[in-house]
């Protein structure tokens, strides 16, 4: 009771804040020094999902939460990352959004 399920498409990282989460573990696993020892590798595993910041998944949800508003639009893939950065203080597109790209020169095709 009082939880939502949301079911993301699949391989879609733009929509799915976890992966967002697991590329920057990722990124940061890497920086590790090469061992095979299973004690390190889940040692730095860890560490590397540690590091992650509460601020930084919470801005990887909100950063979904745009591109899902983008689509839910019919923005393209290039719009919805343009109106994503462009308006990336925001945790919905305004109502203007397609003025706003017209005006950048930003079309459906490109």
């Amino acid at each position: 009771r009082g939880f939502e399920v949301l079911f993301l498409p699949k391989f879609h990282c733009k929509l799915n804040p976890i992966k967002q989460c697991w590329g920057h573990s990722k990124q940061d696993y890497r920086k590790c020094s090469p061992s095979s020892l299973e004690t390190d590798l889940e040692r730095n595993m860890l560490n590397a999902l540690a590091v992650i910041l509460l601020e930084t998944i919470r801005r990887y949800f909100v950063r979904a939460q745009r591109f899902m508003d983008a689509y839910r639009r019919g923005l393209s893939g290039k719009q919805a990352a343009w109106a994503s950065k462009k308006y990336c203080g925001h945790r919905m597109l305004p109502n203007g959004i397609l003025d706003d790209l017209e005006k950048a020169g930003i079309s459906r095709d490109e």
